[in-house]
């Protein structure tokens, strides 16, 4: 039971309340129930993204060998993803959302493998240029935050700029 706060919102739970009696009454199914909504994670859409970003890491002038391994394992999971969902047809929401999981899983890792090589392949001075230039942005926070939040968005803002000059260097943009 929903509380009502005032007389225009009585006024708009009556009329809900009506038209849900009147759907009732003539058997057809709510609004939210018959909208099929996308939720963004339909196995085509997973498989395109997936494509989209092997794409983006066989461009890849960095770490080539280990881009070009991971744009592969991609690919492979894009090319499952729509086998599955030619397969199952109208899977259930459990097993779904445990496909997708598992996806999750896997590509956390190729992320970590990737920046990892991304890591070790990029110059010295490149990666202390980034750790001096982290510094200087998180300076106002460092009395407001504990050390551990310090030390993980500093590792997010150092990586997150790795992939951004890559890329630049990729496209051959300068920054």
């Amino acid at each position: 039971m929903r509380h009502i706060n005032g007389l225009a919102w009585c006024s708009q739970a009556v009329m809900e309340a009506a038209e849900e009696l009147s759907e009732a009454a003539i058997g057809t199914a709510p609004k939210a129930a018959s909208a099929e909504r996308e939720s963004g994670f339909e196995p085509e859409l997973v498989a395109a993204y997936l494509e989209d970003a092997a794409t983006a890491l066989d461009a890849a002038t960095i770490a080539s060998e280990a881009c070009t391994a991971t744009a592969a394992r991609l690919r492979e999971l894009a090319t499952e993803a729509r086998l599955a969902a030619a397969e199952n047809g109208a899977v259930q929401d459990s097993a779904a959302a445990q496909d997708l999981e598992a996806l999750e899983r896997t590509l956390t890792v190729l992320e970590e493998e990737a920046l990892a090589a991304l890591t070790a392949a990029a110059p010295e001075q490149l990666l202390v240029d980034l750790k001096e230039h982290a510094a200087r942005e998180l300076a106002p926070y460092r009395s407001r935050m504990g050390v551990v939040q310090l030390r993980q968005v500093e590792r997010q803002f150092v990586q997150k700029q790795l992939l951004a000059h890559t890329t630049c260097r990729a496209s051959a943009c300068s920054t």
